[in-house]
């Protein structure tokens, strides 16, 4: 079939293709950054965060290929991505009420356990709507604009990041109390973040479906040079037919990722013991919520410095390719991560997140980058699901291992983000093995 080169489109229709994605990242964000908190006021031991944490990715590596597949095929009068973004918004706002009041379903199930099935039901839900996000530049972004496109996306995660990481912090210093209640658990400070957070996402969302176009199926096959016959191959089928490239950016995915992970899961203990000197298991104590707080205002630095480089991301990644650009990212998150381990005054810990920031920019757009210019577009969602199953893996693995890993260095926590910055250097070289 002859193809139709896709339409050019202006900045502003870029930005509202994407502009949803900044609502799911504060709260995305919120959860990253404060569920250790939670889990840990709910009961939960340091040893067994990582464990409490596996349930997430869990879902996520069944949800997104599904996902893709049923949005490849889909087509309502709402648009193919459009309805799994509106759905998985909707879920994963009613899981922010409910996780950070965990301690209230205590007559039915133990506390801890409750949050973490909030976990995972907020997880999943992220899951269901971040996928169709980027499959959806995929869908209506041309090649010329598609660096553009996923440096746009990942400024709208960043800025949305920032807001989440400081959402806490903000609250605290309007007057709310940073630490629980007598008789409770969760500081009042993260049960509204999580509330206005859950608000931002909906109404972020909203604008994305009410502005954004999808190319119905006729004029998407016209634009793509596709056939618009019923695709009749299998899943597994679809699988050995996988272009190498993904696998290979795969490998890159899992080292980058499971540094990630490991980041998000301790730092508020590392931040808590290496730079307040209190215990994580102290997690009612002023010390342990101050540090959860400046995990926070960290979380928030690396997200600004993201949000600034993704400005760039694209000029830079046309000038020296996007490989140059993703590699040396992930170099500078690596060196960034190790630095952490040396550092004990709070305030030098931002210059830590300069690195870390370069890198979580690079990751939330040149593989992605990369890999649609490298996909069939009638199976651009399939792809893109299995693709971004490649972020759930290293999630396992690292919750599988972490705990085997903190008694291998001592039960220090800041160690664990050591042992992240070398992940991250092996996926930088690993990017080489692109093709």
């Amino acid at each position: 079939m002859s193809k139709s080169k896709l339409p050019r489109l202006s900045f502003w229709q870029i930005f509202n293709i994407s502009f949803g994605f900044l609502g799911v990242q504060i709260g995305y964000l919120l959860q990253m950054g404060n569920t250790s908190r939670i889990l840990s006021a709910l009961g939960s031991n340091v040893e067994h965060l990582s464990y409490f944490w596996l349930a997430a990715p869990f879902a996520g590596l069944i949800v997104q290929p599904i996902v893709g597949l049923s949005s490849d095929k889909l087509w309502t009068r709402m648009g193919r991505r459009v309805p799994f973004i509106i759905l998985g918004s909707l879920t994963s706002a009613l899981a922010m009420f409910f996780m950070p009041n965990s301690e209230h379903f205590a007559a039915f199930v133990y506390p801890v356990f409750f949050g973490a099935f909030m976990l995972l039901f907020m997880d999943t839900a992220f899951n269901i709507t971040m996928q169709p996000f980027r499959a959806l530049v995929g869908d209506v972004v041309s090649d010329e604009q598609r660096n553009l496109g996923y440096s746009v996306q990942s400024f709208l995660i960043n800025t949305g990041a920032v807001i989440g990481s400081l959402l806490p912090f903000a609250l605290d210093w309007f007057g709310v109390a940073n630490t629980p209640a007598p008789g409770a658990k969760v500081a009042p400070t993260v049960i509204w973040a999580f509330y206005f957070g859950g608000g931002c996402l909906l109404l972020s969302v909203l604008w994305t479906a009410i502005t954004a176009k999808e190319y119905p199926p006729e004029e998407y096959a016209r634009y793509h040079g596709i056939s618009t016959n019923k695709n009749k191959e299998s899943f597994l089928q679809i699988l050995k037919s996988t272009p190498a490239t993904m696998w290979r950016l795969g490998v890159v995915q899992f080292f980058s990722w499971f540094a990630l992970f490991m980041m998000w899961v301790y730092t508020t203990s590392a931040i808590a013991e290496n730079v307040w000197h209190t215990l994580p298991t102290d997690s009612t104590s002023a010390a342990f919520n101050e540090a959860g707080n400046w995990v926070g205002i960290i979380f928030a630095a690396y997200s600004v410095c993201a949000a600034v480089f993704a400005l760039f991301m694209s000029k830079l990644a046309n000038k020296f390719g996007r490989k140059s650009v993703y590699m040396w990212s992930l170099v500078c998150g690596g060196i960034g991560l190790i630095s952490i381990v040396f550092i004990h005054d709070k305030y030098i810990l931002l210059f830590s997140m300069l690195g870390i920031g370069i890198a979580w920019s690079a990751i939330l757009a040149m593989p992605y980058a990369i890999l649609s210019a490298a996909l069939p577009a009638s199976k651009m969602g399939v792809y893109m699901g299995v693709f971004n199953a490649t972020i759930t893996i290293p999630q396992i693995a690292a919750g599988v291992l972490g705990g085997v890993i903190l008694a291998l260095v001592g039960g220090n926590a800041v160690m664990m983000l050591g042992v992240a910055g070398i992940s991250m250097l092996i996926a930088a070289v690993s990017v080489f093995f692109v093709k």
